[in-house]
């Protein structure tokens, strides 16, 4: 998953906040602005904990096998470890999913769905991008030979179609590149005039003041009396070529200031992209579930599919984990230690002997509301008509959000693309509605966009994560209490339950959150057993 609210709708988000520091900043200011929120540069961990062998003799049940569970479960078992691990499902992965042909879900008060996708095409309703810095993800990537392609995070020939802002751009759908060219240029030229008249001369020595022009007129593409005339990087209205006609071409006149500003189309722009939002990311080929069926090439033996937990109890020797198997045969197991992966939303409702400290704090924390839909088109109209590969497009109907062109598959016949991704009460509302209402209002959102999109839209498949049986939401959502308060309790052992999961990071939302924190928990667990 991919969060957009870090902070619980409480004052300014971490991204937010660093993506203005950015904006005002540059990447130095930024930068320093990471390393105080002790972001840094990267995800906090590159490699997990040197274990040894020293677990040989002890057993741990592990409940769940999503990416922190089987992280758990394949370090653990490395070590000596004698791991079981617990999965309501009746595959492992957890959230980490993608829908292709065959691929079913139930949710909560919701119809049966079953994807029909073409063979081949799929859609990543859960995670499904990868930063750089996420050196966590990357390493059991590596590790398990699940090969990655680059996932366009963003593109210049991709389309803003704001609805909401006012003026003659206002209702269209317009090139990212040209409203971020004529922004920023526009600016420069305002910026420069006004430091040739003197109005920094007391901020700035005269080499500062020369260096600063000479930024602002490479920035805004400047001529050299400061003027902003338009760019060949926005595009061409006669494309150049051979000969004489079109020959050299002829380059698109640029959109007014003021025309850019009421159409608050700027609004998508950032210098610098944010610690999350990477211009380009990874993906694994194939989708995002290659991640979840390398773990368990090595941890899937270790796996009881389809069991439901009934009860948790521990004391000074062991803990019991009552199950039901897929048969319905209920039993007691027994351990030394049990690290769990549940999500806090799913784990609050169960019924678990833990201390009522952490019982409390385990309620502490919301979980967000997301909706996902592939919608799988005829053609690739965005490509061919439109010539837009990759990338998302941005509106300002908060139901829709974005819609994300595929990273994979240029030029084919066909393709699936992410239709919308919602938050929220926007998410709360479209749920609300059956598969195939669903399919239509996201049919109908992408016509500001593409005038073919609607007539292209052959089948879909969506998720609320929210009403997803075993998740009850996309990811925690911390609010600053909570943080304080509820966030350092689960972060240590109850007795001899360890809790690992997304929501016991700093990265929520994202299979690195998940995988350091199962990291840091079962350092946690084997430096107790070896002292034991």
């Amino acid at each position: 998953m991919t969060p957009d609210i870090m902070n619980g709708g409480r004052g300014v988000s971490r991204r937010s906040f660093l993506e203005s520091l950015g904006g005002m900043g540059g990447s130095a200011l930024l930068l320093a602005g990471m390393t105080a929120l002790g972001f840094d540069i990267a995800s906090a961990n590159a490699a997990p904990p040197e274990l040894g062998e020293g677990g040989k003799g002890k057993k741990v049940i592990v409940l769940g096998a999503g990416v922190a569970g089987m992280t758990s479960a394949y370090e653990l078992s490395r070590a000596g470890y004698d791991v079981t691990v617990i999965e309501a499902r009746a595959f492992a992965g957890g959230r980490c999913q993608t829908a292709r042909k065959g691929f079913k879900l139930t949710e909560l008060g919701g119809e049966a769905q079953e994807c029909d996708f073409d063979d081949g095409l799929y859609i990543n309703h859960g995670p499904w991008r990868i930063p750089y810095h996420h050196h966590s993800t990357l390493h059991y990537t590596k590790l398990f030979n699940v090969p990655l392609e680059v996932f366009v995070n963003d593109n210049d020939a991709s389309y803003v179609a704001f609805n909401k802002g006012t003026g003659p751009l206002a209702g269209k759908a317009i090139r990212k590149g040209q409203i971020a060219a004529d922004a920023r240029g526009a600016a420069a030229e305002i910026l420069a005039k006004q430091v040739k008249q003197g109005a920094l001369d007391q901020q700035m020595t005269a080499e500062d003041r020369q260096l600063f022009l000479a930024y602002l007129t490479r920035e805004g593409y400047l001529s050299a009396d400061l003027a902003y005339t338009g760019t060949d990087g926005r595009g061409f209205e006669v494309n150049p070529g051979p000969g004489m006609v079109p020959g050299p071409g002829k380059e698109s006149t640029p959109y007014p200031l003021t025309d850019v500003l009421h159409s608050k189309a700027w609004g998508v722009l950032s210098s610098v992209t944010g610690y999350e939002q990477q211009r380009t990311m990874f993906q694994p080929v194939g989708g995002m579930d290659q991640i979840a069926k390398g773990f368990e090439r090595h941890v899937g033996k270790l796996i009881r599919y389809s069991t439901l937990v009934k009860k948790y109890r521990q004391n000074d020797k062991g803990v019991e984990v009552t199950v039901s198997g897929p048969d319905g045969k209920v039993e007691t197991l027994k351990a030394d230690y049990c690290i769990c992966t549940i999500p806090l939303s799913v784990l609050r409702q169960m019924d678990m002997g833990v201390s009522a400290k952490f019982k409390a704090a385990i309620g502490a924390v919301s979980y967000a509301l997301v909706g996902k839909i592939g919608l799988q088109m005829k053609t690739r109209f965005w490509e061919e008509k439109h010539f837009i590969y990759g990338g998302h497009v941005y509106t300002d109907d908060p139901d829709i959000n974005t819609i994300t062109l595929p990273s994979t598959g240029f030029q084919s016949q066909k393709g699936v693309l992410l239709g919308y991704y919602n938050f929220g009460a926007s998410a709360a509302k479209v749920s609300a509605l059956s598969p195939k209402a669903r399919q239509d209002f996201a049919a109908q959102g992408g016509m500001r966009a593409f005038p073919e999109y609607a007539d292209n839209v052959e089948t879909s498949f969506s998720a609320a994560w929210h009403r997803i049986e075993h998740n009850l939401g996309g990811w925690a959502q911390w609010d600053d209490e909570g943080r304080r308060d509820a966030y350092p309790i689960l972060c240590e052992p109850d007795g001899r339950l360890y809790l690992a999961g997304e929501h016991l990071s700093y990265l929520t939302g994202w299979q690195a959150g998940g995988i350091e924190s199962a990291w840091q928990q079962i350092a946690k667990l084997h430096k107790r057993a070896q002292a034991a």
